[in-house]
């Protein structure tokens, strides 16, 4: 898992062995330490939310199962995992033979616990089990607003608080964009903000989170600077959940939260 495995951007034939060489770490201090972060006292709690669905292996006599799985890596893990490593990695699972499905469950829960350096929990779904239909979103929907004046890329001074008094907020919108830090290919999602104390002005919220549009990010990296940058306007209570759409078969959904009494949405339909 040196830098000569990273094969973001490259051409590469999906294996058929099995290759957990393939899996790519990224730490997240990287971003954590620009934000001022001390991953030994994070203000938040949460995870990311994976879901799988290129999901595959074979019986012992050699047809193929297929499952959709939800992968959870804890938020104060050491690093994170790169997708299209991932995308590899469980595309080597899919001519490999295992006994019983919680076979699979445990290589995979051991492999991607190595690589990110905290234990992962890997649920596993038939593709028609109602448990992951996508759910809505609620509160206020920010968009068709009119935003305030927002910039090319994300600036706490850009949202506005309306009063200095406690009030319940909730926000969605489906228009957060930001590029791959590698690539700088467009990813999408929608969010969800749910907020006690400080009385935010939606317009200036919105336009905060459209001066993502050109910010090269991964996806845990942007949902925890919203978090700490929403963080600043000093709220009682802060939740951020960003559903980004599927890419090679994969979504991600990363949870950030003050506490953990704020229950996150599985996935969106959208997903």
């Amino acid at each position: 898992m040196n830098e000569g495995n990273f094969v973001l951007g490259e051409k590469v034939a999906a294996p058929i062995e099995y290759a957990p060489e393939v899996l790519y770490p990224i730490p997240r201090a990287l971003s954590r330490d620009a934000l001022g972060l001390d991953q030994r006292s994070l203000p938040f709690v949460g995870a990311d939310y994976w879901h799988l669905y290129e999901l595959s292996w074979l019986r012992d006599n050699g047809v193929p199962e297929t499952r959709v799985g939800r992968l959870r890596v804890p938020c104060d893990s050491p690093n994170i995992v790169e997708s299209k490593s991932l995308k590899l990695y469980l595309n080597s699972l899919n001519f490999m033979k295992f006994a019983a499905q919680d076979d699979l469950q445990a290589l995979i829960q051991d492999d991607l616990g190595k690589v990110v350096g905290s234990r992962v929990t890997l649920e596993l779904f038939d593709p028609d089990d109602a448990r992951i239909l996508g759910g809505g979103l609620v509160g206020m929907c920010l968009d068709g607003l009119e935003p305030t004046a927002f910039g090319t890329q994300p600036d706490p001074d850009i949202l506005r608080v309306r009063a200095e008094r406690p009030e319940e907020q909730a926000f969605y919108t489906h228009q957060l964009r930001s590029l791959c830090p590698v690539t700088a290919q467009p990813d999408w999602a929608s969010l969800q903000i749910k907020i006690v104390g400080g009385d935010l002005l939606p317009q200036s919220v919105l336009a905060y989170l459209l001066s993502y549009r050109t910010h090269q990010e991964y996806h845990e990296q942007c949902v925890e600077r919203i978090y700490s940058d929403l963080w600043q306007a000093r709220p009682e209570q802060l939740f951020v959940q960003a559903f980004y759409l599927r890419r090679g078969g994969i979504d991600i959904t990363p949870v950030r939260a003050s506490d953990d009494s704020f229950k996150p949405l599985t996935r969106l339909t959208r997903q």
